[in-house]
């Protein structure tokens, strides 16, 4: 639904441009000025102010005359001001925002908390309602939000005002029924309408008009298109409009059909969450958002959804987004797992006031999310279940509540919110953080250097939050930079990454940080992306009892090697790439199953089959086949496959090189997915000894070859001519397509053209196959040429251009 439903008789004016006395800054009061030209109202008009969100505690001033107060970042209000506008002068709105360190030192003591956490640097933040995010020293120390984050509307209304619109749509067998409430207001001696109809493309239907002006009713739409998550389907969304007496059309935004399990009956201590649409299991993987700037947000999602994620998580430490987000993961068919915005603290819901604030923000909440189809989860808090039992007082329900066990729940069936509702993440099982019940914040591959294995052996249901490591992004890195770590650690999330780069790479970490640095950071760079593709590998198997996991985080709130698979500027990471093959809803993986040999996996999540011919390699020295076959595979709309190696093969050839016999007689396995037409849908490689590490000089090339869509496949060198680089004749308005070939096995290849952003980003590229990458301009300058690398190559060559167009 639209923040302002549109239709004659409003005008909504967005006012930006705010000046603030000083940067952000909670140790003093900070003050934000907006001189506006805004006439009085004329006559039947009313004219107010709607202010969406300002933190944390506040006074509102319009020209002189105080207008409004709060304590909550989380609050909206709207307040009437025609009265105090002038004309022929410009307006003064201020807005003063006290410190909150003052706040917090006039905090009440009691109710005592009842365990501590390290997550924050004072308690008292309990008490009041705003942000962790920029006021947690171990990984988002600041600068915290203060002032009007959120927009501030100037809003003129004539005739009939339409307010608190719910759209609640379900399905009946294969109809559309949708559940529409709002209320109508006169304006200034306006009438109220007496009919009122809702109407969803050719459909219409009667809605009930009260004497308080509340409409109500709903409306049936046979055989209706439904909603998917974009890795299952396609999210189609129906405009919906209120018609007043026959005349005045009220777009109140767009709504989706789909059927979710589990519902609203879910219980977290009983369940495991495995989420199901339209009747189809969804293997939910996604991101836990962070802050990002409004202007930016439809292309941190839009990644997100070409990143083959499908849901994202708003976590407790942060804020609720707006009605622009949420309309964007509908539109884009992402899920959303919405968060209640607490954390880790002993909140005082005993406290009168701040129970009140407490309803009143979860009331808005619901009522921006509730009736959505990318609703998926409402979760209670993050972590405070955790928090309570690590201090040892869980046992007895102190984690959970009557705020997240009874009250937030219940308003969740007050606002038709008909979702899993999860009290805490984590939470179920003995202890909340034992991953194997319940919704887990896995770390254990991560955080805590448990080996590769632990995936498996850890039982994962859901993973709430899981493989936090120190993406590093492109450029160079100072030591630290950006780099988060758990408070009273003596290690941080740079060590975990260098741990798995010893493990798997067996290389002298130390050694190599001083003596070759742009060295260690590209494998620093590799390292995190494939222990995080592997993982996932092995939770989206058919046999796994992993029904979804979401990456801490998506992006990065500062310059540097943080959580982010994004950095802070958006640009995604090279952990970022191999996630996007591992989450592609066609996607291709190998599984090392020890004696049982290596596994191949396919998964075709989209509503058709795929029919397509598998092909396997055993390689030597990285080029040289001993050992190839090919099966032709099946795999069911919304369904996976697997095939064992030697199964295809037909013979033993301890493809995992498991069994020993000797030395091993290849070094790299190649699995190859294509359509029946020879077109390359998906490769996976597998090392059984490890990666090539020692670079190596040998042939890769790299060749425009002009505009064309995006395909894999042919044999190396057909059709290329190689010219000088930099001709000015492609141009950066269209995308480029460059040809890769290489005689051997390429290790992390990665494609660096200034003003171009690769589609995909440090693959493996099979011998003697060509391979072609889509190049997206950033900008409109001219291809000025570039450089192709891998991980095992010795040297950067060129990228040549060939038959070249503009």
């Amino acid at each position: 639904m639209p923040r302002w439903p549109e239709h004659a008789g409003l005008d909504v004016a967005r006012l930006d441009g705010f000046v603030a006395d000083g940067p952000p800054d909670d140790e003093r009061a900070c003050s934000f000025t907006l001189s506006l030209d805004a006439p009085p109202p004329a006559a039947g008009e009313e004219v107010t102010l709607a202010f969406d969100g300002i933190a944390t505690a506040y006074q509102v001033s319009l020209n002189g005359s105080e207008i409004l107060s709060g304590a909550s970042m989380f609050a909206a209000a709207e307040v009437e001001v025609g009265a105090l506008l002038r004309a022929g002068a410009p307006n003064v709105l201020e807005i003063r925002c006290r410190a909150l360190s003052d706040v917090l030192a006039e905090a009440p003591r009691r109710p005592r908390q009842r365990w501590r956490t390290k997550v924050v640097a004072d308690g008292a933040l309990r008490f009041v309602r705003t942000a962790i995010v920029g006021r947690a020293p171990g990984f988002a120390p600041g600068p915290p939000t203060v002032g009007p984050y959120r927009p501030v509307w100037l809003v003129r209304r004539r005739g009939v005002a339409v307010h608190d619109v719910a759209l609640r749509p379900r399905l009946e067998g294969d109809d559309g029924v949708l559940a529409v409430r709002a209320r109508l207001r006169a304006v200034a001696g306006a009438a109220i309408p007496r009919e009122v109809a809702v109407v969803v493309g050719e459909h219409r239907g009667a809605l009930a008009v009260g004497p308080d002006g509340m409409v109500s009713g709903t409306l049936r739409l046979p055989a209706v298109a439904r909603w998917w998550p974009h890795t299952h389907g396609t999210p189609v969304l129906h405009d919906v409009a209120l018609l007043l007496d026959g005349a005045v059309q009220v777009r109140v935004g767009r709504t989706g059909f789909r059927a979710l399990t589990p519902n609203g009956a879910y219980d977290a201590d009983r369940d495991a969450l495995a989420l199901a649409v339209n009747g189809v299991d969804v293997f939910a993987r996604g991101a836990v958002w962070t802050p990002v700037p409004e202007a930016e947000v439809r292309a941190t999602l839009t990644t997100v959804r070409d990143g083959g994620m499908n849901l994202v998580r708003l976590p407790g430490t942060g804020a609720y987004e707006g009605a622009p987000f949420h309309d964007l993961c509908d539109e884009l068919g992402l899920l959303v797992w919405q968060d209640f915005m607490f954390a880790n603290l002993d909140y005082p819901i005993e406290d009168p006031g701040f129970r009140a604030a407490v309803e009143a923000e979860a009331r808005a909440a619901l009522a921006q999310v509730a009736g959505r189809p990318s609703l998926a989860v409402l979760c209670g808090n993050s972590e405070v279940e955790q928090q309570a039992a690590m201090f040892g007082v869980g046992g007895d329900g102190a984690g959970r509540g009557e705020l997240f066990g009874e009250l937030l729940p219940a308003l969740a069936r007050e606002a038709g919110a008909d979702v899993p509702y999860v009290p805490s993440a984590p939470c179920g099982g003995a202890l909340p953080f034992h991953p194997g019940h319940g919704v887990a914040n896995y770390f254990g591959v991560g955080g805590y250097r448990r080996p590769l294995t632990d995936a498996r052996r850890a039982a994962v249901r859901f993973a709430s939050e899981c493989l936090a490591f120190a993406n590093l992004p492109d450029g160079d890195v100072a030591d630290g930079e950006g780099v988060a770590r758990d408070v009273g650690a003596d290690w941080d999330f740079a060590d975990v990454r260098d741990h798995y780069l010893a493990a798997l790479y067996g290389v002298d970490v130390v050694a190599l940080a001083l003596t070759d640095r742009d060295r260690y950071l590209a494998l620093g760079r590799q390292v995190t992306g494939e222990v995080m593709a592997r993982t996932f590998g092995e939770w989206r198997r058919a046999a796994s009892p992993t029904a979804g996991a979401i990456v801490l985080w998506l992006r990065d709130l500062q310059a540097g090697a943080g959580w982010g698979v994004l950095d802070h500027r958006g640009a995604p990471k090279v952990a970022f790439a191999h996630l996007r093959r591992a989450l592609a809803p066609q996607a291709l993986w190998i599984v090392d199953e020890g004696m049982n040999g290596l596994d191949v996996h396919v998964a075709n999540d989209g509503p058709h089959p795929l029919a397509a011919e598998l092909h396997v390699a055993l390689l030597a020295g990285g080029a040289h086949p001993i050992a190839d076959a090919s099966a032709p595979l099946v795999v069911p709309a919304h369904g996976s496959a697997h095939r064992n190696v030697e199964g295809i093969l037909g013979r033993f050839a301890d493809a995992a090189y498991a069994y020993r016999f000797g030395p091993a007689a290849h070094d790299t396995v190649v699995a190859t997915l294509r359509t029946a037409d020879g077109a390359l849908l998906a490769q996976a490689t597998h090392f059984p000894q490890g990666p090539p590490l020692t670079p190596e000089p040998f042939a890769l090339s790299a060749i425009v070859k002009g505009s064309v869509p995006l395909t894999i496949g042919g044999a190396c060198g057909e059709g290329s001519t190689p010219a000088t680089t930099g001709d000015a004749s492609v141009k950066g308005s269209v995308p480029l397509t460059i040809e890769l070939c290489s005689d051997r096995l390429a290790w992390g290849v990665r494609v660096v053209a200034p003003g171009f952003v690769p589609a995909d980003d440090a693959f493996d590229l099979a011998p003697g196959v060509a391979r072609t990458v889509l190049l997206h301009p950033i900008g409109e300058a001219p291809f000025g040429g570039g450089t192709v690398t891998a991980l095992n190559l010795i040297g950067e060559p060129p990228i040549l251009a060939a038959d070249v167009r503009a």
